[in-house]
């Protein structure tokens, strides 16, 4: 039996150099806040969970720049917008946390 062949890169997160290069005018418009949820976001993604991937408010708490909630939601709002990423299932007070899909509409890697 063989040993399960792991994903080279599963400790990094990728952003295409293109983008931040320019060469996506939708990642080049997006708030800083945002950009850095998006790297929060595609870190909790493993390969097979895309579409369940839970990024809690707490888990942002004390991350300088986006751990003000209001800074939060904004931010999901516009990588929705943008098209980065899709909710999945709505969350909230009694229902849980909110899980997200990564679109892959401007990514390779996904």
């Amino acid at each position: 039996m063989g040993k399960k062949k792991r994903w080279p890169f599963a400790s990094y997160v990728a952003i295409p150099r293109k983008w931040i290069n320019g060469g996506c005018p939708e990642w080049t418009n997006l708030s800083l806040a945002s950009k850095m949820l998006y790297v929060y976001i595609k870190a909790g993604y493993n390969l097979s969970n895309n579409g369940q991937i839970k990024l809690p408010y707490s888990r942002l708490r004390g991350h300088k720049g986006i751990s003000h909630p209001p800074t939060i939601s904004r931010s999901f709002k516009e990588l929705e917008k943008a098209g980065f990423i899709k909710r999945t299932k709505l969350g909230g007070l009694y229902h849980g946390c909110s899980e997200y899909e990564l679109t892959g509409k401007f990514d390779p890697y996904l």
